[in-house]
């Protein structure tokens, strides 16, 4: 019985360090968006810059593969504002993200139409 427990344990401890490393916005993961690194101020050069890259990249890929990444990008985003306890978090990270996600995902709809 207590390996199983301790199995549980390693299973939902792997998971939870798993979703923290997840990319959610180009290279920027979960952790950075919910945890108290990098500051407000950081997070905002760095949504900057990888919105950038991100459009940049979209104009690249082709009309086929376009639908699979707004697919992705949905999944993303609903990774970052269903995370348990999320009322808890660093609200305005989070409204970040989402701000920054929006504009991209309005621009991958547009490459759709």
């Amino acid at each position: 019985m207590r390996y199983i427990k301790l199995n549980l344990y390693h299973y939902f401890t792997t998971k939870t360090l798993l979703e923290l490393n997840k990319k959610v916005f180009g290279n920027i993961m979960t952790q950075e968006i919910i945890g108290s690194e990098p500051s407000i101020a950081e997070i905002k050069i760095i949504f900057e810059k990888e919105l950038v890259n991100l459009l940049d990249k979209l104009k690249l890929i082709s009309k086929e593969n376009i639908q699979h990444i707004l697919e992705q990008q949905k999944i993303c985003e609903k990774h970052v504002n269903t995370r348990p306890g999320a009322m808890a978090l660093n609200q305005s990270k989070i409204e970040m993200f989402n701000e920054y996600n929006n504009k991209y995902l309005e621009k991958i709809k547009e490459r759709i139409d």
